[in-house]
This record gives structure tokens, C-alpha cells and sequence, in this order.
């Protein structure tokens, strides 16, 4: 038998094992509707989405010292500022029920983009200096899986005055450079 034969029966054969991929073809286009939660998780949000609205805002917010990512719908799209800020809030009433806290209270955030850059610079600043916290790590979590879930934020840096913090990660070492949301990939729960 020649290649020839073996070629043409590989090519019918790889045809009809594309065509049968179990997707059934359709005569017009239609409509999709997508999961309204992050694509980042494989589980729906353990938030509530509240009323529909034009954009999601995505929150991390802790349950039982791990960070979940939220979903809000809201009617536009916020500024970093603003999501830091509704960061800062907490978990609404009905959040607060699914067992969502925050590790962010007394905190204040500032959040600037030095040079039009996609690192976020975010000035922290809490209400009581002297008073030493037990929930640092997951703290800088929220912020920077919050702000990096942002398609304009790649990484963030933290300061203090014009000095750069050192922030801890999830492996407990401290860092003063860009941090990732992969840098606390092992503190991210399920919604």
C-alpha cells in the first residue's frame, strides 16, 4: 500500500474527528450569555451581585482567613481609587451573611499610577499607627488582588510618606517591589 491511500484516509479521518466534536452547527448566530463572576475562579462568587447593573467590580474580601473573590455589579466603571475605597468599606449586609469580613479596617488608600505606568502606587495610611496588626498579610492580599483584577493594574507597590513598605507575601517573605496577585495565589479560597 502507498503513503498516498494512508494520507487521504488520515486527512477523511482527522476531518470527521473535527467535525464530531460534539458542538452542533447552527444556521445563524445567536446570543450568549456569560457567567456574571469573575473568570478567574472556578466556582460562582460567594457574593451577592446585587442589582444588575453596566460593569462588574470585582472585590477580595475573607472568609475564615482566606481572600474570595466578590463580584458587585455597578452602573459604571470605577477609578482604582474608587474600587480601593469600596474595597475599604467591607463586605455589604448581605456579604457580611455569606461570612465575608475585611482585614482592612482603619486603613486609608491612595492610589496613584507614577508615569501613566500600570503599577498602581498605593499610600496607606491607618487610623492608629501604634497599633500592631496580626492580619498584615492578608490586608495587602485584598488590596492587590483587588486592584490587579483590573485590566489597568498589573502590579502594585506600596508606600508610606515617599518610602516604599515592605509588604509581606504569602510565603511570609517581605518584599518593597511590584507584588502580583501570585503572590498570594495560596491564600485565594473558594467563593
Amino acid at each position: 500500500m502507498s503513503s498516498g491511500p494512508v494520507r487521504i484516509t488520515a486527512l477523511i479521518l482527522a476531518g470527521l474527528l473535527l467535525g464530531a466534536c460534539g458542538v452542533p452547527a447552527e444556521d445563524e448566530p445567536h446570543a450568549v450569555d456569560l457567567p456574571r463572576r469573575p473568570f478567574t475562579t472556578s466556582s460562582p462568587s460567594a457574593g451577592d451581585p446585587g442589582p444588575a447593573g453596566e460593569v462588574a467590580e470585582v472585590l477580595c474580601l475573607v472568609r475564615d482567613g482566606r481572600l474570595v473573590q466578590t463580584v458587585r455589579r455597578i452602573e459604571s466603571v470605577p477609578t482604582a481609587q474608587r474600587q480601593a475605597d469600596h474595597l475599604v468599606a467591607g463586605p455589604t449586609d448581605a456579604e457580611r451573611e455569606m461570612g465575608l469580613t475585611t482585614a482592612l479596617a482603619g486603613l486609608s488608600l491612595a492610589v496613584e499610577f507614577p508615569n501613566g505606568t500600570s503599577l498602581a502606587q498605593v499610600e496607606v495610611t491607618e487610623a492608629d499607627e501604634a497599633n500592631a496588626r496580626n492580619d498584615e498579610m492578608i490586608a495587602y492580599a485584598q488590596i492587590v488582588c483587588t486592584l490587579t483584577a483590573r485590566e489597568d493594574v498589573g502590579s502594585v507597590v506600596f508606600t508610606r510618606g515617599n518610602d516604599r513598605l515592605e509588604v509581606p507575601r504569602a510565603d511570609g517573605s517581605l518584599s518593597r517591589g511590584p507584588l502580583y496577585s501570585s503572590d498570594y495565589s495560596s491564600l485565594i479560597g473558594p467563593g
